[in-house]
């Protein structure tokens, strides 16, 4: 059968026929790895076929295998939200259906539709958040941690690994087409660069206490529903190297995050009920590192958008790249 091209598959999924309940509507947003098609109930994923460097979704069987990894890797932290990976069919006919008879020609995540209102951080950006709020969440998260693969790394790869990508991070946002503060970007790297020099028995102790777990890979307000029972998704599914991290790490871009959005303890109470949980007890000069690292990385992502040419409201974009870099401050020993 010829290949049918991506606009076809879209144009397919974005009419509310197309869909075995019939809604009223169907809501695509597009992003730089998929296409999500809402309608009131569900949501289906489909997977773009472009290859990065730690992102390969280039063959039908490889979006299959991404699809499979993004349920298993979500059912984690969100049970039965992630409904399972289903294929988008094509008759002889060359009828379309959402998991029809004929042949799969491309696959798509299936997942229950969350309440936008009850997501982390539409509500931070609303009113303040109490602790009791992001207890039942917390608890979750830290038991995830206590449950999650150890992964076996050494603490000298761990700190090449951090070394390459504070490097990276600090050379990409240096481009004279950002427009970004040049000097405060080498001495935010400066700092992560000479903390992870002089701070080696730190990371070796991480390593040692096996704190290196496959964790969550994007720990994000976005991702952290308050439902009754609360749900934590999209964990990053293309790349398991991306996921091999500390609690610390991802407790402190959570924590940064929510004091973006202005709400700083929200953050902080994560952290404190991840400890009383798990009796990890996080060295602080630990956490403002992986916040330091956190915020050259995010920084570098907004960045990106303003070399794009689709890209639109790029001076949202910019600011974005600049309130991450204006967050910094000085480590601590």
């Amino acid at each position: 059968m010829h290949e049918l091209s991506l606009e076809r598959k879209v144009e397919f999924l974005r009419m509310p026929e197309s869909h075995p309940e019939r809604p009223a509507q169907v809501d695509a947003i597009e992003t730089h790895m998929s296409w999500l098609f809402l309608t009131e109930r569900s949501v289906y994923k489909l997977k773009k076929p472009i290859r990065y460097d730690q992102l390969d979704f280039s063959t039908l069987d490889l979006r299959r295998f991404y699809c499979e990894e993004e349920v298993r890797l979500n059912r984690r932290l969100a049970g039965a939200v992630y409904r399972g990976a289903i294929p988008l069919t094509c008759a002889a006919d060359g009828t379309l259906a959402i998991d029809g008879i004929g042949e799969p020609v491309d696959w798509l995540v299936h997942m229950d539709r969350l309440p936008a209102s009850r997501m982390l951080d539409w509500i931070l950006a609303r009113r303040v958040v109490e602790r009791e709020e992001i207890r039942a969440a917390a608890i979750r998260l830290a038991d995830f941690y206590v449950q999650a693969t150890r992964v076996s790394i050494s603490a000298t790869r761990l700190a090449k690994r951090l070394e390459e990508g504070i490097r990276a991070d600090e050379q990409e946002l240096c481009r004279p087409a950002y427009g970004l503060a040049e000097d405060r970007i080498r001495s935010i790297a400066s700092r992560q660069l000479a903390f992870l020099k002089s701070h080696t028995q730190l990371f070796e102790d991480r390593v040692a206490a096996g704190c290196i777990v496959d964790g969550h890979g994007d720990l994000r307000p976005e991702h952290v529903c308050l439902i009754p029972d609360p749900v934590i998704i999209d964990s990053l599914e293309f790349c398991r190297e991306l996921r091999e991290q500390d609690p610390a790490d991802e407790l402190a871009f959570l924590a940064l995050e929510c004091e973006r959005l202005g709400q700083p303890r929200v953050g902080e109470w994560f952290i404190e009920t991840y400890e009383e949980r798990t009796g990890d007890r996080i060295p602080r000069p630990l956490l403002e590192f992986y916040r330091g690292y956190r915020i050259l990385r995010r920084a570098k992502i907004a960045a990106l958008h303003l070399v794009v040419p689709s890209t639109r409201d790029r001076e949202r974009y910019a600011a974005t790249a600049r309130r991450y870099l204006d967050l910094a401050r000085p480590l601590s020993d």
